[in-house]
């Protein structure tokens, strides 16, 4: 390869990787634009495991640009809102979450865990549905569960589909999990809308 060449592949990774954002502990990357969604922020689940934290997936918020442009508009500078966490929970608007595992798990290990995290949040027997889509999970596969106007909730779980679960409320349990009033983790809540400022500011 010739030295221009060289340069110019240098500079395409360059700006490519300049695009992702690295979640710190981990260092796990998700791209800051996604199609026609933004990159809100990225969050880290851990979880006690033997009086150690055991480091569980990294958790990152995406959200389409028209819902930005559009419901989400009324409020840029005052991303820490809760009617801004509230909108985001429940707003009939493209909005995904997705999961990327960072150490190996058992099936039991995370149905368990989403049991655990779910309970008394959401409709018993769709939580059960839910939690059966999760098969053992190796680090570095991952999990998307998307909202789209209207609905229903899709699930991808390691690169397929699950049947898809048409409830409103359901999916607000699942949001709520992160960005709720009692989010799973008060720091992952804060980390998942770290970028909606700028995001904002940019529509």
């Amino acid at each position: 390869m010739s030295k221009p060449a060289a340069a110019l592949l240098l500079t395409l990774c360059t700006a490519a990787s300049a695009q992702d954002v690295a979640e710190p502990q981990t260092g796990v990357r998700f791209a800051a634009r996604r199609g026609s969604e933004t990159l809100l922020g990225v969050g880290l689940r851990v979880k006690k495991v033997a009086f150690v934290k055991a480091k569980i997936c990294v958790v990152a918020l995406y959200v389409g640009d028209a819902a930005l442009a559009g419901p989400l508009a009324a409020h840029k500078g005052k991303t820490r809102t809760p009617e801004f966490f509230k909108d985001l929970v429940w707003g009939d608007f493209d909005k995904a979450l997705t999961l990327h595992f960072v150490r190996n798990l058992g099936r039991d290990q995370i149905r368990n865990g989403m049991r655990e995290a779910l309970a008394g949040r959401a409709d018993a027997k769709l939580l059960e549905q839910f939690v059966g889509y999760f098969p053992e999970l190796k680090d570095g596969q991952e999990c998307t569960v998307r909202w789209r106007p209207g609905g229903p909730l899709e699930v991808t779980m390691v690169g397929e589909a699950r049947p898809p679960i048409g409830d409103k409320a359901f999916a607000a349990a699942i949001f709520g999990l992160y960005l709720g009033d009692r989010p799973v983790q008060a720091d992952i809540k804060q980390g998942l809308v770290s970028r909606a400022a700028e995001a904002l500011a940019g529509h």
